[in-house]
């Protein structure tokens, strides 16, 4: 059988290889424009609150250049006019049953073909939204978590530099091990 349309369909960011970069003092910058630029896109859905997330919201952490937010919404219901509307703006949309993250709908922002944001909608009180939170706040005021976390990123990035599934798996356990410390 061939399936060279299915993969013609697939876009080249899907499979990015995992790069760790030094900490870019810009990354704060960046994630107060992309808030910006989201809430006046989202409000008109309900979303009030919109925050920068992971690892490039932490500072001096070395990550993947890649901007991380999260909004809350009232529902998930209106998420094809969501999409429609962020379409518009370089946000793509990645459907649950790929996200295989059914409490949220995942976006992905991309410029020539490489991520730069990511966006996680969560429907309001979702649990893991106080999670993220509270993770991002503890490498915030934690150099040594913040300094564990980045040896770990940077030895599952080599590990698994062309599997972002795994990479993002791997890293659990120690996020758990924050969380619940």
């Amino acid at each position: 059988m061939d399936n060279s349309n299915e993969h013609r369909e697939i876009p080249v960011w899907a499979f990015e290889t995992i790069e760790i970069k030094k900490p870019d003092p810009d990354w704060k910058d960046k994630g107060i424009r992309e808030r910006e630029e989201l809430y006046i896109l989202l409000s008109v859905f309900g979303v009030k609150q919109i925050e920068h997330i992971g690892s490039t919201s932490i500072p001096n952490l070395p990550a993947k250049p890649i901007i991380d937010l999260m909004a809350s919404i009232p529902s998930l219901e209106p998420i094809n006019k969501i999409a429609e509307t962020l379409n518009s703006h370089d946000w793509h949309y990645v459907p649950p049953e790929l996200d295989k993250r059914p409490w949220r709908r995942f976006f992905v922002k991309v410029k020539n073909d490489k991520r730069i944001a990511h966006l996680q909608l969560m429907a309001e009180r979702e649990e893991r939204w106080d999670q993220l939170i509270k993770f991002r706040n503890k490498l915030t005021t934690n150099a040594h978590l913040a300094n564990e976390y980045a040896a770990i990123k940077s030895h599952l990035a080599q590990e698994y530099k062309n599997d972002r599934e795994t990479y993002t798996a791997a890293k659990t356990e120690f996020i758990n091990k924050v969380l619940h410390n």
